[in-house]
């Protein structure tokens, strides 16, 4: 059956073969020969590629059927032939009281959809046409949808397994954390590996440096080894260092800080373009793929440091790090390229790199191998084009000399020796600013993706595409949107995404994922992991099942719940940005088409407030798609670009970097968007007036002790109560500077406002630029692991008999107190009473949804 495009395997088309005799074995020849087709072709629908609609099994709020639906006349006839074998088919007894009434009968099986009911979905020439293939919209753009796995993650910068049979996913933050997800998607509660404190990274969006990759050794069941890439700081000396680290003796989920290895150190002359990406080849090597040092256009030296083969920088390089436990941390592998050149690094496999980011080895076709071992890399280009490479031993990629097809410098371009290697595919910045590198599908579970390179681009947010055509060896392009309709509508897929698209990876399995985010910064949880689905053929029930190794888990499991919803509108692409943090305290993304509503600051939104190594898992903002990218052609000579209307698009990239800006790139753009947004955003106009203000709780008077003496003097009396005062005023006097309290007519703990304790002082805070990461600050002070809302018009009334302390709080979220933030001088404000910001505070996600706040 599923040859013909069924969802049935041999044990169920059995197991229905089995019901057919069942059923039979009650009728006579004669009505086995009149009413066996309409059995049979009703216990067949379970394996129709139209089932789920069939049997109303898309929408979870509504009960699923019991058999298919039928179409109105088919329904007739069944009646008329075979009504009294409804009871064999469902068997109930008040079935039975259908059989005698054809209005009941057919009113209980008819679909009153004409083109999805039984039999007329199997002419419906629409539906039929080019079943089972990848679909497209009418631009010719893939039609695929997604399946949130992750939530709450801070700049995801990459995702990587082990090989080791546990099937768990290691995801690497920014910061320098790294986390153990199960195949189940609960993750444990302490991270793998948290190197924070070495790691060189800030808050800002646009920074590039940070915890940037990581790579398991292919023996690492045996020796327990992997490798990672960051960046540091030494001797007022930026650098880009990979080091090895072993797993720990006593937890299969925890690495051993202890065990760090330098293998190497680059220095970086600037701030930005500092690679990150390590893999193992099928040789056995460490691949490692550095940028050019950072700047635009690569001006160090006299071609500059990608040309430049006695510099690492620029280059992919090739290490052996195998049998390194007795002797130099790693070896040249005897057939490097340039291991006989004295002008050259012998670490240096290729060169001629501006900034891979993000590269995969090709896993080869399933049945022919084809491609086994090839590495592609997405280059990040300079002010044009953005490129796609396929590695090769001793290759030059051309930078600084070209920029894609184009030339850059023309001196260098021009010049005979160049002898570069020509990118697969090349894009201009019409389409987007910063590729971000993908994986060639080699998986089970999506037969018509095999063969696919999927990437994207980390600005615009497009999802991209590539096909090899064997004869020509061009490679063919199409862009990826989310499905449009119906096409997503089932249980836990999604039609959306955060647009910033980081890193794409690869399980144990061969399924694909990707990883992005709504703010572009390592200290802001808004990043999320999903899954790749092509709804258009799965692979047979079963075939794919795999029996991952027992995990054993010595700490808590924090379960996923997934936050984003199926979005029933045409032509969607990614969720748009999150306010950046510092540059904005919200964000609004220009749709291409159409328009769609701002996000404002008291839009209720849920963030996480605890340290990651022992907070709940933290959603992230809901925000809502926006329409398709539109669709550029390219103008490499290698290629074939289906051409579409002219739009604006929305924007997504990787961790971004700030110190230094390359002229017209990608960071320029981010900036810029986020302060045009911040200006567009404005001031709301002013918040109504709360009938219902609240006064400052005044303390009660202390209650009088207890006596244990018959009789007390007043002279006792009255030391009782300057001892009880005493105490009092000293326990005032040791209330820290930025201690903070909620304040509400109901007293409940966990809601109010936000008044603040300095130089023994209480007062207010307006809500200028209050957003949820300063209400975080305040939740986790209060020990609330979550903000459920930023209460800005006056929701908690005005607190009249108190000064108004702080204004302009502009808040990273990591801050141990308001005070630490960014804010106006203690008492100054061009505010008043009617701006005093609220905040509500909760202990799980769950009771966000509860209080109706989300």
């Amino acid at each position: 059956m599923y040859s013909a495009f069924g969802c049935c395997d041999s044990r169920q088309d059995a197991e229905l073969s089995r019901r057919f005799d069942y059923i039979t074995d009650f009728l006579d020849q004669s009505g086995v020969q009149r009413c066996g087709r309409y059995i049979r072709d009703i216990l067949c629908q379970e394996c129709s590629p139209y089932a789920a609609h069939l049997y109303d099994a898309e929408d979870a709020n509504t009960p699923m059927r019991q058999l298919p639906g039928l179409c109105g006349n088919y329904c007739t006839e069944f009646w008329l032939q075979c009504r009294s074998t409804l009871s064999l088919l469902i068997e109930e007894t008040t079935i039975m009281d259908l059989e005698s009434d054809q209005r009941k009968f057919c009113g209980f099986l008819v679909l009153d959809d004409p083109n999805y009911c039984f039999p007329n979905v199997l002419t419906n020439a629409e539906l039929n046409n080019r079943l089972g293939e990848v679909q497209e919209d009418s631009e010719g753009c893939l039609q695929l949808c997604l399946q949130e796995v992750a939530n709450g993650l801070r700049n995801p910068v990459a995702m990587v397994h082990a090989n080791d049979g546990t099937h768990r996913l290691f995801v690497a933050e920014q910061l320098g954390y790294v986390w153990v997800f199960l195949p189940n998607w609960s993750r444990i509660d302490k991270p793998f590996l948290n190197i924070s404190k070495a790691v060189l990274t800030s808050p800002w969006a646009g920074d590039e440096r940070g915890f940037l990759g990581i790579a398991f050794h292919p023996a690492f069941k045996a020796n327990g080894k992997f490798y990672i890439y960051y960046s540091i700081s030494a001797k007022k000396q930026e650098k880009i260092r990979i080091s090895e680290f072993r797993l720990s003796t006593n937890d299969m989920n925890v690495a051993d800080h202890t065990s760090e290895r330098i293998i190497l150190e680059v220095p970086e002359p600037a701030s930005n373009h500092n690679g990150g990406q390590l893999l193992f080849g099928y040789d056995g090597f460490l691949y490692i793929f550095t940028g050019d040092g950072g700047r635009a256009g690569d001006p160090f030296g006299e071609f500059g440091n990608a040309q430049n083969k006695s510099s690492l920088l620029g280059k992919v390089l090739r290490i052996n790090v195998n049998g390194n436990d007795v002797g130099p941390p790693y070896r040249i592998p005897p057939d490097n390229p340039f291991l006989r050149d004295n002008r050259a690094r012998p670490e240096v496999f290729a060169y001629g790199v501006r900034n891979m980011w993000r590269c995969s080895v090709d896993r080869g076709d399933p049945t022919s191998m084809s491609g086994r071992g090839r590495i592609l890399c997405g280059d990040v280009g300079q002010n044009k084009y953005e490129e796609v490479d396929i590695i090769q031993k001793g290759g030059n990629y051309g930078w600084r000399a070209k920029e894609g097809f184009s030339c850059y410098d023309k001196t260098l371009c021009h010049n005979s020796s160049l002898n570069d290697i020509l990118p697969i595919f090349a894009y201009p910045h019409k389409l987007g600013k910063s590729v971000t590198g993908g994986y060639i599908y080699r998986g089970c579970q999506m037969p018509n993706l095999n063969g696919l390179y999927i990437f994207g681009d980390f600005m615009s947010g497009r999802l991209m595409s590539l096909k090899e055509d064997r004869s020509s060896g061009e490679w063919l392009y199409n862009e990826i949107c989310m499905g449009e309709h119906q096409t997503c509508n089932f249980p836990k897929l999604i039609n959306n995404y955060f647009q910033y698209i980081i890193t794409f990876a690869e399980d144990e399995a061969g399924e694909l994922y990707f990883l992005s985010t709504g703010t572009p910064s390592a200290a802001v949880a808004a990043g999320a992991m999903y899954k790749i689905v092509d709804p258009s053929k799965r692979a047979p029930p079963g075939k794919c099942a795999v029996s991952p190794s027992p995990v054993t888990v010595k700490g808590k499991l924090i379960h996923f719940y997934p936050r984003q919803k199926f979005v029933l509108r045409s032509k969607t692409t990614p969720l748009p940005s999150l306010a950046p943090i510092v540059i904005s305290s919200t964000n609004k993304t220009t749709p291409r088409s159409t328009r769609r509503p701002d996000f404002h600051a008291t839009t209720t939104r849920v963030y996480s407030t605890s340290s990651p190594a022992r907070r709940n898992e933290p959603p992230f903002p809901k925000v809502r798609p926006i329409t398709t990218a539109p669709r550029v052609t390219p103008a490499p000579t290698k290629m074939v670009v289906k051409q579409r209307p002219k739009s604006h698009a929305p924007t997504t990239s990787r961790p971004s970097r700030v110190p230094w800006q390359t002229s017209s790139s990608w960071y320029t753009t981010l900036i810029d968007r986020l302060k045009t947004d911040r200006a567009k955003l404005g001031k709301t106009s002013g918040p109504s007036q709360n009938p219902h203000r609240l006064m400052t709780p005044v303390p009660t008077k202390p209650q009088q002790p207890t006596l244990t003496t018959v009789a007390v003097t007043r002279r006792g009396r009255k030391q009782e109560k300057r001892r009880r005062v005493k105490k009092i005023k000293k326990k005032q006097k040791k209330l820290k500077h930025g201690t903070v309290r909620l304040v509400n007519k109901a007293n409940l703990p966990d809601r109010g406002r936000v008044e603040i304790h300095i130089n023994g002082e209480w007062g207010t805070i307006c809500n200028d630029m209050f957003d949820s990461r300063a209400a975080g600050v305040v939740c986790r002070q209060l020990g609330y692991p979550f903000v459920l809302k930023v209460a800005k018009k006056v929701e908690f009334g005005e607190g009249v008999d108190l000064r108004i302390l702080l204004d302009d709080v502009r808040c990273v979220g990591t801050e141990g107190t308001l005070l630490e933030c960014r804010r106006s001088k203690i008492g100054q404000h061009n505010c008043g009473h009617e701006e005093d910001v609220g905040v509500i505070c909760g202990h799980t996600e769950e009771e966000a949804v509860m209080d109706g706040q989300i």
